[in-house]
């Protein structure tokens, strides 16, 4: 089974055309201000709107108030809800939608616990831990802490590129892989070049 790639951080409607055009499975909308990546729902619903059948739409949030999160679902449709920050499993389900949770991983990360914990979850996404920062840190984490056989679909995330990406795929296997900044030539501006590069990497290797 291939490698499924999502894009993250896309704050333009270019950069969702290019991330498109060279194949990802998916496209990530940050609707976490203080983000780099923060996208207004506004822009972020025109985006949604032009995107072809099977490019899925994922918003990210991270610890909002619910109302929040409801507020953009009557905006506009999203595919999957990604909670990255300290959502509980009960706040996670409470929107009746199709969701990720984003783990940050340390060596003192029970990855197992939080599979069971989240067991309705789509994926689990795991991301490096960097103190202070929800995410999109441009650091790797030590991906032999994620176990053998592990018991749901996870999505690699933290520092890939296109050099690394394909060590992560024949080193983790996952079902997908996540990438914001091993993509961009700024914080929230996409470069297609780099994005290229990347989708051979994944094509080549998984």
């Amino acid at each position: 089974m291939r490698t499924r790639v999502k894009i993250c951080g896309i704050t333009r409607a270019e950069d969702a055309d290019i991330a498109i055009r060279h194949g990802c499975d998916a496209i990530g909308l940050v609707f976490y201000e203080p983000s780099p990546r923060y996208v207004l729902p506004a822009v972020a619903k025109e985006i949604v709107a032009k995107l072809p059948p099977f490019v899925n739409a994922v918003g990210l949030f991270v610890d909002a108030a619910p109302e929040h999160v409801q507020a953009v679902l009557r905006e506009m449709r999203l595919d999957l809800l990604q909670f990255h920050g300290d959502e509980t499993p009960e706040y996670c389900r409470q929107f009746g939608q199709p969701y990720l949770k984003a783990v940050r991983v340390s060596a003192n990360t029970n990855l197992l616990q939080y599979a069971a914990a989240y067991a309705d979850a789509k994926a689990l996404l795991l991301d490096a831990c960097v103190p202070g920062l929800a995410g999109g840190t441009g650091a790797t984490f030590d991906w032999t802490l994620i176990p053998r056989d592990f018991p749901m679909p996870i999505i690699l995330a933290g520092g890939l590129d296109a050099n690394n990406v394909g060590d992560a795929i024949r080193q983790c296997h996952p079902y997908a892989v996540d990438v914001s900044g091993g993509v961009e030539r700024q914080k929230g501006i996409k470069d297609a070049d780099k994005i290229a590069a990347f989708m051979r990497g994944v094509a080549v290797n998984g």
